[in-house]
């Protein structure tokens, strides 16, 4: 029997995973490090400690294992951040996250100078400033230094990939989130690169996210004990990762993800773009390519809310506490962009705030409205893919945030369409795992692995009466931001 593992390189923790080849889990293990923010709104990782904590991870995950059997691995990894690398490739400096929102400046230049409709047709996308090439124009501005020490750019995954093979490589799912990428073409975008001072050079070898990128270091293999002819696949982006894991690929399948950031991710066989690129339009881990919508803050909403402002991490028990009576009737709404948001309003100054408060406001209601937020903003992000007409009648639903019966409730009542919720919630580290197995050749396609491994354990319907309910309020919220929009520069 062939083992394979995969690895979420998330945020705040890395999940490591091994599984045999009818997709059962036999071990996981996860792993913590530390997350910086420098300055108010900044968001800094150094990517040793993501190399330690795999390092580290991979030995308890193999101990008592058969690790002759491992035959490959993947990499599911969060997107866009900036790893720089020397002529030596030592780090240059930290990562620069994906929530780091410094670039506002550099966004704003690139959408409204370089205009967004050129950016879409270099990229299929426009500046956002967790992306990327924003990143860069703020180091060539701010350090100008480290920028011209630059030898090689990667993302997050790809260095841990490259510590782990000695190549410089990219998946296409994760460069399409780079705003570097010629998206429908599948190639570094020369005019992108020349904006941002970068040669081609610099940038990893690019391949398909089940693609053999190399094998184990030999040292690696040995300290592991594993052989060095473990396969290592290009793996993918964090969000196409999980499509693959809860089988979201093919043509017109839909997940949703309430993870730390949230996500509607629709896969499709052919290239297309979102005229108003209020969507990101990005190649997918299945070989074709996918719409996305995706907000900064989603389940963090509710962890921050009851972490910090009401001290406590029993989740459970604060939305117990909600009088069923009182979903659809909520009388406090909660706007959830509190890193800024990205889709669809492209925002880096927007903040997150509760309207409606009055004397008879209790805590209740609160906890209910950070439900309610997210689950509107989602829906925001919906309405668009529905504009374009994209016809979504149900979606599969992942994350941390997902396994809350009552925002599920909200969730599919705010939507109207049916939930269905996958047997296995390991996310992106269970797709890396299914692309390691068909660069080994256990499948032929991504596809063929889904269909193969992907169950559904339940399906959440809409209640007809709530989602009556909660149209009217979500009416109602789509009027906030719009009321604030210009506030919220005036209060940074």
């Amino acid at each position: 029997m062939r083992t394979y593992i995969g690895i979420d390189l998330g945020t705040s923790a890395m999940k490591l995973l091994l599984l045999d080849e009818q997709g059962a889990i036999l071990n996981r293990v996860s792993k913590d490090y530390p997350i910086s923010f420098p300055q108010p709104g900044w968001s800094e990782q150094n990517p040793a400690d993501w190399w330690g904590a795999c390092l580290i991870g991979l030995e308890e995950l193999l101990d008592g294992q058969d690790k002759a059997s491992v035959a490959a691995l993947g990499i599911g990894g969060q997107m866009h951040g900036l790893v720089t690398l020397d002529e030596e490739d030592e780090l240059i400096r930290d990562a620069i996250l994906w929530n780091d929102a410094r670039t506002a400046e550099e966004t704003a230049w690139l959408n409204e100078t370089v205009g967004r409709a050129q950016l879409s047709d270099w990229t299929a996308n426009i500046a956002f400033a967790g992306f990327t090439a924003p990143k860069l124009l703020w180091m060539r501005r701010h350090e100008p230094e480290n920028f011209r020490r630059i030898a090689k750019i990667m993302l997050p995954k790809d260095f841990l990939n490259y510590k782990l093979t000695g190549v410089h490589a990219c998946d296409y799912s994760d460069a399409s989130g780079m705003l570097l990428l010629d998206v429908k073409n599948r190639c570094w975008s020369k005019p992108m690169l020349e904006l941002c001072g970068l040669r081609e050079a610099q940038m990893p070898r690019l391949f398909e996210s089940s693609q053999v990128i190399g094998t184990l270091r030999e040292p690696i293999a040995m300290a592991l004990g594993l052989s060095p002819e473990v396969r290592v696949v290009a793996g993918a982006g964090d969000n196409a990762a999980a499509a693959v894991g809860t089988g979201t690929v093919g043509d017109g399948a839909c997940n949703i993800s309430l993870g730390t950031s949230g996500t509607l991710f629709v896969s499709a066989r052919n290239f297309g773009v979102d005229p108003s690129n209020a969507l990101h339009a990005f190649a997918h881990a299945d070989g074709h390519y996918h719409l996305m919508g995706c907000m900064l803050s989603a389940a963090s909403c509710n962890k921050w809310f009851c972490d910090e402002v009401l001290k406590t991490q029993d989740y459970a028990a604060e939305q117990a506490a909600i009088p069923p009576e009182r979903l659809g009737r909520n009388r406090v709404f909660f706007l959830p962009y509190l890193m800024g948001e990205r889709s669809p309003i492209n925002d880096t100054d927007a903040r997150g705030a509760f309207v409606g408060l009055s004397m008879d406001s209790g805590r209740a209601d609160l906890v209910l409205a950070v439900l309610e937020g997210v689950a509107f903003a989602i829906r925001d992000s919906f309405e668009v893919a529905r504009s374009l007409g994209l016809e979504i009648s149900r979606s599969k639903l992942c994350g941390g945030g997902a396994r809350s019966p009552l925002w599920q409730k909200i969730l599919a009542a705010v939507l109207g369409i049916p939930l269905d919720l996958p047997q296995t919630e390991e996310g992106p580290g269970y797709g890396a795992a299914m692309l390691a197995m068909v660069g080994a050749g256990a499948y032929e396609s991504v596809e063929a692995c889904a269909d193969a491994l992907v169950r559904v354990t339940g399906t959440v319907q809409p209640d007809p009466e709530l989602t009556k309910r909660y149209e009217v309020q979500y009416r109602k919220f789509q009027n906030i931001y719009p009321a604030m929009k210009a506030l919220f520069p005036k209060i940074q």
